[in-house]
């Protein structure tokens, strides 16, 4: 592991950065937007348009990095980046913002479909797994330190959108000084989302639900603690421990997923997450006991993500996995557009309970669809080299690359079947 760190370190460094500041100006915003007073429901908007530019991104830059290049792509988007972030508290609207996120959303996607393409580049046979592992811990250090740094600054002025700013600038240096000249990213035509369906209820319906439930806990959770009356700090510890568990717990979930049936897997995190949601909506008023739940609820969805994909992988053919991983990236992105949009709905109706009524919603359905499928379906052979760590912070270049390890590593559990 530390051959393969040594070795893009300068890439993995940048990627930090880029993390740093994409898990800090959500918070930021959802604060700031408290302080300018806009609604609950009017930050949900703001929150949703970020996850509409990501999906968008996802099939549009790979056509861009053929036409001009990575390192052209790459500079654009994040020279963008840098000057939205900028404007933000210059232009103080809710709906500029919105078409803000929704620039900041498609660059970002853009910029993690660059960046992960050279990362790809760089590795080989023997070190992507441990590559694409060091990645996503990387992202999630990358989201949690973020939280930290809104405590810096005051959020009602400038200077945490210029320390948001810098941090994405100072991301190009590593990253573009330790690239090497990548082919241009084919993006697979993704499996129709009827056929992929027929092939995997479970994964289809699980990844749309997920895709809300992520984007409550990226986008949604500061405006919970803002409307809550949270303190800075609070925001901050609050909106941490979601990232911590998906730290804590992606691996142990990983291991348990090649020694069990995914399926019960599924149902069982989910139901953990359910009671914790459902717990939270009892107790808001008591801090500690919701900081816990978010612990539990990032621990146990957060890995939902890589295991649902597994879990469909265990119904198709080698050849078709890289093409179902595009359809059921584009049911999770909608999922994550309507999941603030209905979070915002709720509380706005209900108050700050609304947030975790959602999230009990969505992982209760989860966990009953789960159950009702297993009497639907019998039990498949648990392909124990299919799951690869992958977070919804991804692009679809990790997600990829988290297939073509799958494929892999079933091609070589096949060959040694037959020796």
């Amino acid at each position: 592991m530390l051959l393969v760190i040594k070795g893009s370190w300068a890439l993995l460094l940048g990627m930090l950065f880029l993390q740093l500041g994409n898990g800090l100006q959500g918070t930021l915003l959802s604060v700031r937007g408290e302080l300018e007073d806009f609604s609950t429901f009017e930050m949900s908007v703001v929150m949703s348009a970020y996850f509409v530019g990501f999906l968008g991104a996802s099939r549009l830059v790979p056509e861009f990095i053929r036409r001009v290049g990575h390192i052209r792509v790459f500079a654009a988007l994040a020279s963008l980046i840098s000057a939205i972030l900028i404007l933000y508290p210059l232009l103080v609207n809710p709906w500029i913002w919105t078409g803000g996120r929704i620039i900041i959303g498609f660059c970002f996607c853009g910029v993690y479909i660059t960046a992960e393409s050279w990362l790809n580049n760089a590795a080989t046979n023997e070190n992507r797994g441990q590559l694409l592992s060091s990645y996503m811990v990387v992202q999630m250090a990358g989201i949690v330190a973020a939280q930290l740094l809104l405590l810096v600054g005051d959020p009602g002025g400038f200077e945490l959108f210029v320390v948001i700013s810098v941090l994405v600038s100072i991301s190009f240096a590593p990253i573009l000084l330790s690239i090497t000249p990548t082919p241009a990213f084919e993006a697979t035509k993704p499996m129709s989302i009827k056929h992929l369906f027929k092939t995997s209820p479970l994964g289809c319906v699980g990844m749309f639900f997920l895709g809300g439930i992520f984007s409550a806990q990226f986008g949604m959770a500061p405006v919970f603690g803002t409307t809550a009356g949270f303190s800075l700090s609070e925001i901050s510890i609050f909106v941490a421990a979601f990232y911590v568990g998906a730290m804590v717990f992606q691996f142990p979930i990983g291991w348990l997923s090649d020694r069990m049936d995914r399926r019960i897997l599924i149902v069982v995190t989910s139901a953990i997450a359910f009671i914790a949601a459902l717990t939270s909506i009892l107790v808001l008023d008591v801090f500690l006991i919701l900081v816990g739940s978010a612990l539990i609820i990032g621990g146990m969805s957060n890995p939902l993500y890589s295991l649902l994909i597994a879990y469909t992988n265990d119904f198709l053919e080698l050849d078709d996995m890289a093409s179902a991983s595009g359809g059921l990236l584009f049911l999770n992105g909608l999922g994550a557009i309507s999941g603030p949009l209905l979070t915002g709905y709720l509380m706005t109706q209900t108050g700050p309970g609304g947030y975790f009524i959602i999230l009990a919603t969505l992982l209760g359905s989860l966990t009953f669809y789960g159950f009702y499928r297993m009497t639907q379906r019998g039990i498949s052979d648990v392909d124990t080299s299919s799951y690869a760590t992958v977070l919804p912070t991804a692009s679809v270049v990790a997600v990829e690359i988290a297939q073509e390890l799958a494929i892999e590593a079933a091609e070589e559990a096949e060959q040694a079947e037959e020796s």
